[in-house]
């Protein structure tokens, strides 16, 4: 159990920190609420409660994106095997092509289904 006691104290520091920090702002900080501070960033432009037509809000955009996220951390996963490429010698190859494999094969099937066009 000693082993743990300086995880635990680091822990218990981290926390303390973080609680301290936020009571700290809230009572140092700054008290000027308006409306304009309370309501949600809207780049300057007035706020509306639905999209402008009243029909389905446009979320092309972010399917994209999170698309690219997706294929971004799975390329990721080929940075062990580019540092241990010597350990891993056949069977570390192997797994690579078949990892790009299926990645290609998900990034086919994506751009046939359309989830990369912007029209």
């Amino acid at each position: 159990m000693e082993l743990y006691i300086p995880i635990l104290a680091l822990l218990a520091l981290a926390a303390g920190f973080a609680i301290f920090s936020v009571v700290v702002s809230a009572v140092v900080g700054p008290k000027r609420y308006n409306k304009v501070r309370i309501d949600a960033y809207e780049c300057g432009v007035e706020a509306t409660p639905q999209a402008i037509d009243g029909g389905r809000f446009p979320v092309k955009y972010y399917t994209v994106a999170m698309t690219f996220i997706i294929f971004d951390v799975e390329i990721m996963f080929l940075v062990p095997w580019a540092v241990y490429i010597d350990e891993l010698a056949w069977f570390g190859l192997v797994a690579v092509l078949l990892f790009l494999f299926n990645i290609t094969l998900a990034y086919v099937y994506e751009w046939r289904r359309g989830g990369l066009d912007w029209d």
